[in-house]
């Protein structure tokens, strides 16, 4: 915590300074400049991840910058503690995604910061070609975690959450969680880059490693907890 406060202080130091037009800081580095998909991710990123929570319109407005077909879908409330709020129907993204999906805007813009700097350029370092296509097992859905009938609510429940099962590559080749993700091969070595990369960017990324319930695909999601395995 307080290295948190140390360096948002320091932040603050250094966007006064800008401010004062001592020096030009870049908007990565600076804590009040709205956060925008092609910035460059920076030690303020999170924070500025977790500003959007609190601000639909500057939500809208980060996902904006992206390379997105999106279009806002009405509040919802399904059951209790299900639905969503300010979030958005998805139906491409840089990449195709298949069947159109409904995600919280701000899981989307994490989908799509995650995609611009971490699933784009891993491919063509590891993998030498772009990809073409998510595949994925859906984002919203009314239930309990792990699908039981008691407990606490998935992140899914409220349309923060997105599986993605695996990619369509330029070539047409197809690389999945379930049979690709262990081994010492390139492909395993893209599945679990970009794993350790969505950590950046979402606040839980769950993979085989973690349980069976996750051996065909990575949970993504944005919420309280935070939790990478």
């Amino acid at each position: 915590m307080k290295a948190v406060v140390a360096a948002l202080a320091l932040a603050a130091l250094l966007a006064f300074a800008a401010h004062g037009r001592f020096w030009q800081l870049p908007d990565r580095h600076n804590p009040w400049a709205p956060l925008t998909v092609d910035e460059p991710p920076g030690w303020l990123t999170r924070y500025k991840l977790a500003r959007l929570d609190k601000s639909p319109a500057a939500c809208n407005a980060a996902l904006a910058t992206a390379v997105i077909a999106a279009e806002p879908v009405p509040d919802r409330e399904t059951a209790p503690d299900c639905g969503f709020r300010n979030a958005v129907r998805v139906r491409s993204t840089r990449l195709q995604v298949g069947e159109p999906f409904t995600l919280s805007c701000r899981a989307a813009v994490s989908l799509v910061l995650w995609e611009r700097h971490v699933l784009e350029p891993e491919a063509l370092r590891t993998l030498g070609e772009p990809l073409k296509r998510i595949e994925h097992y859906g984002s919203y859905a009314c239930r309990n975690i792990n699908g039981r009938d008691q407990g606490t609510r998935s992140r899914h429940a409220t349309a923060d959450a997105l599986d993605v099962a695996g990619f369509v590559l330029a070539s047409g080749r197809r690389i999945t969680v379930a049979r690709h993700w262990r081994g010492d091969n390139a492909d395993a070595r893209f599945l679990q880059a970009i794993h350790r990369g969505g950590c950046r960017f979402f606040d839980v990324v769950l993979g085989p490693d973690y349980n069976r319930a996750h051996a065909d695909h990575l949970h993504l999601d944005r919420g309280p907890n935070r939790l990478c395995r």
